[in-house]
């Protein structure tokens, strides 16, 4: 698949979900993608992409931001509280915030600056000890801690386990953000983007389906 079946899947999957066109919003995840694959996806107009490591992001997009405009950059890979300022710079998005030690730095950090990200709230809905996120059963009080500090929570992320049902996770996931107010789910990847958009997913991430396979750095 590339950019334009990605497209046309997402307006057919909000159709047969009863969403309005336009709902779902295509993060292309470009993490580890060469430059030429990047910039021929910024050729055919898009501009909502998704990086999951900071330094990453910092080596790759600043000098793409001066060729293209209105380049919008979500961070949906952990964020390491020492990094936080570098990614409140750059990122118009944070998909990651987990902790409440990261969000009294984005605290301090947003009222520095004036400013912050969107920010949205991973949830481990698979409750994976190796995995970043709230558990479910700590995610509203996490929902009020954050909103305590002003911070701009608009919904919630989740990457559902690989070898479990994602239509669960997504289900767990929306019923999370309706009880506590949020609107944005960040949920569904190139293999269950569609099912993520009957359950409400208001950002899709999508990576390979777009770009082809991600080339693994050397060394």
């Amino acid at each position: 698949m590339a950019l334009a079946d990605i497209t046309h899947a997402i307006a057919d999957a909000e159709e047969k979900a009863g969403r309005r066109p336009g709902s779902v919003k295509l993060i292309a995840v470009s993490k580890v993608q060469p430059e030429d694959r990047v910039t021929g996806v910024l050729d055919e107009g898009h501009r909502l992409f998704g990086e999951n490591r900071v330094q990453e992001a910092a080596s790759r997009w600043p000098s793409l931001q001066t060729r293209y405009t209105d380049i919008s950059l979500h961070l949906i890979g952990p964020l390491q509280t020492n990094k936080a300022r570098q990614a409140v710079e750059m990122f118009d998005a944070i998909h990651t915030l987990d902790r409440p030690k990261l969000a009294r730095r984005l605290a301090d950090l947003a009222q520095e600056r004036g400013a912050c990200p969107e920010l949205l709230i991973q949830v481990n809905t698979g409750e994976e000890p190796q995995k970043a996120g709230v558990l479910p059963s700590d995610a509203d009080a996490f929902v009020a801690e954050a909103r305590a500090l002003d911070l701009p929570v608009t919904g919630l992320m989740c990457i559902p386990p690989i070898d479990e049902e994602p239509s669960l996770h997504f289900a767990l996931l929306a019923k999370i953000a309706e009880r506590t107010g949020l609107t944005e789910l960040s949920m569904g990847m190139s293999a269950d983007f569609e099912r993520a958009i009957a359950f409400g997913a208001t950002y899709v991430r999508v990576g390979s389906a777009i770009f082809g396979a991600r080339v693994q750095p050397q060394g």
